[in-house]
């Protein structure tokens, strides 16, 4: 965009048209894609999946199924899913045998935030016996993040299936101090306690979830049919939802966009199978698990990287499979307004700082030893790179790149008509634009949750001002942080520790 105008201006405009106009046509697909992802999300909300689980334990056992809707999503495909497994019993895994191990990190947040997470795991459509609850606390939490795990053992562990404390004690050689080392320390203790207790591995599926997060009540019942009732289950990860709007009433503006643009990409993967990895919570296998060694100790980014270390290590033959549920998750959330800011570049710039798995992937995929198919290969790591391409410099294009060969141009004599009418034609675009952002205001209003008590009503006004910062908010910490954290990469400042977001509960610090 600055150098290809003073080579030649029709060149530096052309180019500049085609990248806004692909922009422009993404955001319209994005549209579709993220109304898609809701519809989705709204009728998998409303199946009773306790009793389609029913209707396969049902049928295992030739007994037919019991009274219940028959409509709604999917139901064809559950219905011939019946048929078959009326057909053949041991097509499927029998679906009151599998538990749920949830490994909840923790650092030094307080204990209303954890409580809450806790609390939700009892008033699941799953049965707490069936839920295996692994509290892994930091060591570096100090005496309060231990008393407070001894306090949460005390109050709700007696009504799990099981509840142990690992902490994960700090200092520890080969890691990096940050969730994926505590999750792995904890995995491995989880491995441990089900060897002990002669459970088979095969049995057990492991989400992961941070202490804030508030998993849909069907969510453990969608991730056990999907398991279920797949043939190549122990090489598949399940990916739920990911919305951030748990105290979204209570956030500052610039947060809610930043939330907002989140539960927009989240809502659009899961429509995208090409695009779908694992983010923030999801589960997976324990047998897939113990086979890898877990999550990664050395990176901190986890969650994505997760995918890629799966990818790899099974040759190419994994896949995510979308969980069209939620798990609710808090927008970023400070004492006051400025730490809010900072802790919200933070937590981007620690995503963003994915950009690292870029290298991973490609001394991979071309190998002369890689042993994962090579076009398919291919294809994830051009699509890596240029979704953190993007990520850098499309809000900066966009916003400015109809500017530079006009005023470039001017300078030097080379104005066009195509060039002078530069600033105005990329304003155009931008406009039409405007029609996805509009779509997923809808949506977003849709997602948030009732105002609490304490939010005065003025507040429903700012939730629709709000969008007039979208822009300059996109600007200031997409483009930033990915620059920054790349910045970071390019000049050898690697990252060596893992920002934790600060937890608030009920919108005071605590």
């Amino acid at each position: 965009m600055f150098i290809l105008p003073f080579v030649d201006a029709m060149l530096g405009a052309v180019y500049v048209l085609a990248i806004v106009g692909l922009m422009f046509v993404r955001a319209m697909l994005g549209a579709v894609d993220v109304a898609r992802g809701l519809l989705r999300y709204r009728r998998s909300a409303r199946v009773d999946w306790a009793a389609r689980l029913t209707d396969l334990e049902r049928a295992m056992d030739g007994r037919p199924s019991l009274a219940h809707p028959r409509g709604g999503f999917r139901a064809a495909d559950h219905a011939a899913l019946v048929a078959q497994v009326s057909a053949d019993p041991r097509s499927i895994m029998r679906p009151s045998t599998l538990l749920h191990a949830v490994v909840v990190a923790a650092y030094n947040e307080p204990y209303p935030v954890i409580a809450d997470t806790i609390r939700t795991l009892l008033h699941t459509s799953t049965k707490p016996e069936q839920l295996l609850v692994f509290f892994a606390h930091e060591e570096r939490g100090g005496p309060a993040m231990a008393e407070t795990a001894r306090r949460l053992e005390a109050e709700y562990g007696h009504r799990f299936g099981a509840f142990v404390l690992v902490e994960h004690p700090a200092g520890l050689p080969d890691e990096i101090a940050g969730k994926g080392a505590n999750i792995t320390f904890a995995g491995h203790r989880l491995a441990e306690w089900v060897r002990d207790q002669a459970i088979d591995p095969r049995r057990v599926i492991v989400t992961s979830l941070d202490c804030d997060n508030i998993p849909h009540e069907s969510y453990f019942d969608c991730v056990a049919y999907e398991y279920a009732i797949a043939p190549d289950r122990e090489r598949l990860s399940f990916q739920p939802i990911s919305l951030y709007i748990t105290n979204i009433w209570d956030v500052p503006a610039p947060s809610r966009v930043v939330a907002s643009a989140n539960c927009f990409w989240n809502l659009t993967t899961t429509v995208r199978r090409l695009a779908l990895r694992n983010f923030a919570s999801h589960a997976q296998p324990l047998t897939a698990l113990v086979e890898m060694g877990f999550w990664s100790k050395r990176t901190i980014v986890e969650d994505g990287h997760q995918y890629w270390r799966s990818w790899f290590h099974f040759d190419g033959d994994y896949r995510v499979v979308p969980i069209h549920v939620p798990i609710f998750q808090d927008a970023v959330q400070a004492g006051t307004f400025k730490a809010t800011m900072v802790a919200q570049f933070k937590q981007l710039s620690r995503w963003s700082y994915g950009a690292s798995d870029v290298p991973y992937v490609g001394v991979r995929v071309f190998a002369p030893t890689a042993r994962s198919p090579f076009w398919p290969g291919v294809l994830r790591f051009f699509s890596l790179l240029e979704g953190h391409v993007s990520l850098a410099s499309i809000s900066i294009i966009i916003a400015i790149g109809g500017w530079i060969p006009f005023v470039v141009a001017t300078q030097t004599g080379q104005a066009t008509s195509l060039v002078e009418r530069m600033p105005m034609t990329v304003g155009i675009i931008q406009q039409i634009g405007m029609i996805g952002l509009i779509v997923s205001i809808v949506v977003f209003n849709s997602l948030l949750p009732p105002r609490p008590i304490h939010v005065p009503r003025e507040r429903r006004l700012t939730m629709w001002l709000q969008w007039l910062l979208y822009p300059l908010t996109l600007l200031v910490f997409n483009s930033s942080t990915a620059l920054y954290s790349q910045w970071c990469l390019l000049t050898g400042r690697y990252r060596e520790r893992f920002d934790v977001t600060e937890k608030m509960a009920g919108g005071r610090s605590n």
